[in-house]
């Protein structure tokens, strides 16, 4: 059986590849991902996924199949990404209100046992609700997003934040295990 690495320390990501049933092990990526937030592409996104898989990969002594994230939410083509501090996650939280905008995560598998590697992207639409200050307020009180994309994580958003979720909820939260199962048959 083939040993699966995953090149990152985010918590979800550890949480939604755990309960897809899939074994593996963590090894955080040390790539200083540097985003120009000013103009989204897929290929930049997928580009990061890479650099975080390969850095990974250039570490490792033995084989394994390593697994790269990157997950950013985009409005108007331009990336938002974690916040710096308070008055800018309260900032991205107002300019989502009552728009729609996109999850995308930018997915590497390399697997150093065949020396195949695979990049993928996955889109999810998601569409906040009108957000009042008070909610926006007390949501960032409360959650202290400031490691998340975009200023939030929607696993933990109240109901009334949300006015829909058009693809995968897992890809918003951070890793489409769908997705990376079928990448993972080589």
């Amino acid at each position: 059986m083939k040993k699966i690495i995953l090149a990152s320390n985010s918590p979800r990501r550890k949480e939604l590849l755990a309960k897809s049933g899939i074994e593996f092990a963590v090894h955080p990526s040390g790539y200083d991902e540097h985003i120009d937030n000013n103009n989204f592409s897929y290929a930049k996104i997928e580009n990061i996924a890479y650099n975080k898989a390969i850095y990974v990969s250039d570490e490792l002594k033995e084989d394994a199949v390593i697994i790269g994230a990157d997950t950013v939410v985009v409005y108007n083509n331009k990336i938002l990404t974690k916040p710096k501090d308070y008055d800018d996650a309260f900032n991205m939280l107002k300019t989502l209100s009552n728009v729609e905008h996109i999850v995308v995560t930018g997915l590497c598998v390399i697997d150093k046992y065949t020396n195949e590697t695979k990049v993928n992207s996955v889109t999810t639409r998601v569409h906040f609700k009108e957000l009042s200050d008070k909610m926006i307020n007390d949501y960032i009180t409360e959650y202290k997003p400031f490691d998340k994309a975009g200023g939030y994580g929607i696993q933990e958003l109240p109901p009334e934040f949300i006015k829909y979720v058009d693809g995968s909820l897992e890809n918003v939260i951070g890793l489409c295990t769908d997705t990376i199962k079928s990448m993972l048959t080589f």
